[in-house]
């Protein structure tokens, strides 16, 4: 299924490498990280369903992003204070080209760029696992 013992033949010797397991755990070291201007979600939104179904709360840790699958867990830094919390996509935008996330507002509170509007932020996540 998968998952292969590397058990020792009658020499005493492994039978081999298990490749199932090292490219599973190679995969988990390939972390993303990108440099990107972020914005943060206007009040007005407060209660709006998101691209995913989901209404937006100013108090939960979500973001968008175009192109990262929803349920991506994304950690965002503010590389000003070195200040970062981890977000749920669950929307799409910003519809922009500079700007490539939005945070909700207690995401952008906890870094520290609530009221500021635009901020250089570093993210980071795990890419999509492949079939």
């Amino acid at each position: 299924m998968g998952f292969s013992q590397n058990t020792p033949d009658a020499s005493g010797l492994s039978t081999g490498p298990d490749t199932s397991v090292a490219a599973s755990s190679n995969h988990a070291t390939k972390l993303i990280s990108k440099t990107v201007y972020a914005t943060y979600y206007h009040r007005k939104f407060e209660g709006r369903k998101t691209s995913s179904g989901a209404r937006y709360r100013k108090a939960k840790m979500t973001a968008a992003h175009m192109k990262l699958p929803f349920g991506t867990i994304v950690t965002v830094t503010n590389p000003d204070n070195g200040e970062s919390v981890d977000v749920e996509v669950n929307d799409r935008g910003p519809h922009s080209r500079k700007y490539k996330i939005d945070l909700s507002e207690a995401a952008a509170k906890a870094i520290g760029i609530f009221g500021k509007g635009v901020a250089k932020v570093e993210i980071s996540y795990l890419p999509e696992e492949e079939d």
